[in-house]
């Protein structure tokens, strides 16, 4: 299995060892763990915004009509001055 070396401070180390203790598991299961959440949490936000995107798309024609003053106006490029 593919690894990967991290370096953490002094300070960091040390919480990670008083936590891993807490929980009563390795060092190396905790930061697993949390890199697995955040991948996790990561690809449910990249989904969300999709699933977003799409409704936006779907419903544009309504969501101009009740925002009229947030449509970009004839000949703007839509970027922010």
């Amino acid at each position: 299995m593919p690894a990967l070396n991290v370096e953490f401070s002094d300070r960091e180390l040390e919480d990670l060892r008083q936590i891993a203790k807490e929980r009563g598991t390795s060092m190396k299961a905790l930061v697993r763990e949390a890199a697995a959440a955040d991948i996790a949490r990561h690809r449910a936000l990249q989904e969300g915004a999709e699933a977003f995107r799409r409704f936006f798309a779907s419903h544009a024609d309504e969501f101009a009509a009740a925002f009229p003053d947030d449509e970009p106006r004839a000949g703007d490029t839509g970027r922010a001055a």
